[in-house]
């Protein structure tokens, strides 16, 4: 048998071979093929990770033809920090990069490394999701960034790398459900949307909080004169129960609203 790998058997008695290695006293595997020489050229890639120093974070894929770049990084991390991670994790000061791909990383702060050390980031649709107590979990609601948000409206990335999750660098607009923030006038206001056949404006506010509990308001309005249709509603974190009870009863929707509602509710029972 070739160094580094030994032979094991499926269920269905197919042979296979797996690939792994002894590095500062830790057991690292390092994956498995049906082919005993690509097993051991695993190994081999392995090794060279782990004591080339010329190999670096900055140029490792090149020298990758069969170990896998996430344990090529694993195993980087382990030879220069000394902490081995089972996801693709190198830290750096301050902060870590997650290899999703061989390309760009994905940047977090240190905050965060407990959770993506334990929870692997998966891609699809362009949306990067976690597999959390089985369910499936877009990473941006992690940030505060809904999954209706729409980038550059109501989030954006401070330094225009949209890979660069560190806290710092994202800065949230509109943290609401149909809310969009403009600036008229050197003014900055609030307005409220409900989307019926295109956007019903609701009203415009001078904050963020009123603007979110009006479109509450304008959602229960449209409920209670029997539109049957589900709205996601906002949970407005900032203010205690009476606070809410408070400004819902003083916040003011517009006419306007009120009749497209009324009318929109007779036109679709003729």
């Amino acid at each position: 048998m070739l160094p580094g790998v030994y032979e094991t058997k499926k269920k269905d008695g197919t042979t296979y071979y797996r690939a792994s290695l002894t590095f500062k006293n830790k057991h690292i595997s390092l994956g498995s093929s049906l082919d005993q020489n690509v097993a051991h050229q695993m190994y081999v890639e392995g090794q060279r990770m782990a004591s080339d120093g010329n190999i670096t974070i900055s140029n490792f894929t090149a020298y990758l033809t069969h170990l896998s770049f996430e344990k090529a990084v694993c195993i980087l991390n382990y030879r220069d920090n000394g902490i081995y991670i089972k996801t693709p994790i190198y830290l750096q000061k301050g902060f870590f990069l997650y290899y999703l791909t061989k390309a760009e990383p994905l940047k977090f702060d240190n905050d965060d490394l407990f959770y993506y050390s334990s929870h692997k980031i998966m891609q699809r649709n362009g949306h990067l999701f976690v597999n959390d107590y089985g369910m499936q979990y877009n990473i941006a609601s992690r940030y505060g960034i809904k999954n209706y948000a729409v980038a550059g409206r109501d989030y954006e990335f401070a330094n225009g790398d949209d890979s660069d999750y560190r806290y710092s660098n994202i800065i949230i607009h509109n943290r609401y459900h149909g809310i969009t923030q403009i600036v008229k006038n050197n003014k900055t206001w609030y307005v409220a949307k409900l989307h019926l056949n295109g956007d019903v404006i609701i009203g415009k506010y001078t904050s963020e909080t009123k603007a979110a509990v009006a479109y509450n308001k304008g959602v229960d309005f449209a409920r209670d004169h029997g539109l049957s249709k589900k709205f996601i509603e906002n949970y407005v974190t900032e203010l205690t129960p009476k606070e809410y009870a408070d400004l819902y009863t003083r916040i003011h929707i517009s006419d306007k609203y009120k009749a497209y509602i009324l009318s929109y509710l007779s036109s679709s029972t003729t």
